[in-house]
This record gives C-alpha cells, structure tokens and sequence, in this order.
C-alpha cells in the first residue's frame, strides 16, 4: 500500500526538479506556425496565412517568404490558403494547402517556382504529405486512406484504407522504407511505402486518440488524448502518464531523447529514452503546440498556435 502512494510522488518531484530552459532564440512568422522542417542552417515554416517562410537559425533573420495563391471561402471571400503540412528533399519543398470547397493543394517549390501536382478537382482532404522521392509522395487523407503518388507520372501508385478510424498523422523512416501511421484508435501501424502492406503493429497503449507521433531509428514515440506518451523501442515499451491532453512529441535524430508537450502550459518535457530519466522543461510557450523538432540532439525548436518559434539549446 505504501509504495503504491510513493510511486506517483516521485514522479511529481521529478518533473519539478527539471532543469528549466527559456528560449535561446525567438523567430517571428507572419501566421500561425502549422509546419516545420530544417535542413542545411535554414528553418522553414508553413503557417496559416498561405506562406513558407524560411529563417536562418544562426542570425535568426527571414531570407525567403513562399506565397501559396490565395482561395475563396464557402462565402465567396477571398483568404489565405491554410497551409497544413511541408516537406523537404534536396531544393524541393512540398506543400499542402487548403484549396476550394474543403479540399487540398498539393504543391512543389523548386527554383523559385510554384507548381500545382495535385488540385481540387482530384477531390482529396489531404492532411499530410512527405516526399519518399524527388517524384513520389506518401500522403495521409483525413478519411485513414494512405497512398503514393508519382509526380512524373501524375498518378497514383496506390490508396489503401488504413482502417474506419479517422487519420491523425504518419511519419516515415529516414531510409524512406517503412513508415508509422496512426488514428482517432490510438493503434500504431509500421507499413511498407513500397506497396503499403502492414509491416508491424504493436499493442496499443494508447485508449484513445493519438495526435502525433514520430518514428526515428525504428523507434516510435506518440502523444495522446489519454495523456499517455508511448515509446514503442526495439526491446523496451512503456507509457508515461501525464496530466493533460498530449499534443505534440518527437524524437532526437538518435532517438536517444523524446520530447512532450505535457501541461496545460504548454511546457514540453525532454528526457532520456533508454533510461526514462526526466531531463528538461522548456517554458515560454504562448499557445498549444503543433510541432516539436529536433534539430540535433542539442538543438529543439517548437511552434504552436502563434507566431512565434522558440529555439531552445540544450546543456
């Protein structure tokens, strides 16, 4: 009886005993931040109000903005077209954007050019898209149907109806093999991008949805509506229990560290994934989170429903 009362005690002195961090660097979009990437020194952004801007991290200056066309409402009115989901490969970025009547763009930006790959008239509610090439795309529909397209080709190498449970998000691996999907269930699923055939699929921790995760090294972190971050390792998974609704996570390149957006003030906790030890607390959010990145394992940066970026190093 008394080392069930001590457990939860411990748990709470350490998230207080946290070493907190304050952002190092703060960077100012001109929407709300919805997207991420960094490659090469260069931080890239996709916000609400149709741009992907592009920021140097080391002078924290904004060298470049990328203007998505501008979409009538459901009232005729012109707006921003919402931008959802950004990717990089080489010099190409891929966007996806809000288009007409609820449905989804799908853009490429290469030397200083905007093509359209994907329209409107394809009718797909498009929530996410990475390339698995400089020609195909993995993309996730809010409907769970996952599918390839070829962009040379301008067809789709396959849909598949991932499960009746509606699509939260999906990462792919590093070696653009496999990647790790989930939904409005909590279950994750590993699939082949090659033909979209399940490779793996744990047993779900999370009771209910999963809002993000990533997938790094072979190992999978998720954030949930139960307030539970799952690590799904090669040889150890374990959840941890939090008070309040789990937003956004990620995991270090090495996977040796994840990060949770876990408090009703939006602060993330950085800890060890091998060990569980709790590490960081990084402060300053201004509203919920919709992204975590690592840029190395010492180096996070971390938007949410603002503006605003915070940069954070770590010790």
């Amino acid at each position: 009886m008394v080392k069930n009362i001590f457990l939860p005690l411990l748990l709470v002195i350490n998230v207080f005993a946290l070493e907190d961090l304050s952002p190092a660097k703060i960077f100012k979009a001109t929407g709300t931040v919805q997207s991420m990437v960094f490659q090469e020194g260069k931080l890239y952004a996709g916000t609400d109000n149709g741009t992907v801007e592009v920021f140097d991290v080391d002078t924290q200056k904004r060298i470049e903005v990328i203007k998505i066309p501008d979409i009538k409402d459901f009232m005729g009115d012109t707006i921003a077209a919402k931008i959802y989901s950004i990717d990089l490969i080489k010099n190409k970025i891929l966007i996806v954007s809000q288009g007409m009547k609820g449905y989804r763009n799908i853009f490429v930006y290469e030397n200083k050019k905007l093509v359209k790959v994907i329209g409107i008239e394809q009718k797909l509610y498009i929530q996410k898209a990475s390339f698995i090439s400089s020609d195909l795309i993995l993309f996730g529909l809010l409907s769970n149907q996952l599918g390839v397209y070829d962009m040379k080709k301008k067809q789709q190498n396959y849909l598949l109806q991932v499960s009746a449970s509606s699509f939260s998000h999906f990462m792919i691996s590093e070696n653009k093999k496999l990647f790790a999907t989930t939904d409005e269930s909590g279950i994750v699923r590993v699939l082949n991008v090659e033909n979209g055939q399940i490779v793996k699929q744990p047993k779900a921790l999370n009771l209910d949805r999963v809002y993000q995760l990533d997938f790094k090294k072979g190992i999978i972190l998720t954030a949930g509506q139960d307030r539970k971050a799952v690590v799904y390792g090669k040889n150890k998974v374990y959840s941890l229990d939090f008070d309040f609704l789990l937003y956004a996570c990620a995991l270090s390149p090495n996977a040796k560290l994840g990060a949770v957006a876990y408090n009703e003030k939006n602060e993330i906790l950085v800890w060890d994934i091998d060990t569980q030890k709790y590490l960081y607390n990084l402060s300053a959010q201004e509203a919920t989170l919709t992204q975590i990145l690592f840029i190395d394992e010492n180096q996070i940066v971390v938007s949410s429903d603002s503006q605003t970026i915070n940069y954070y190093k770590l010790k």
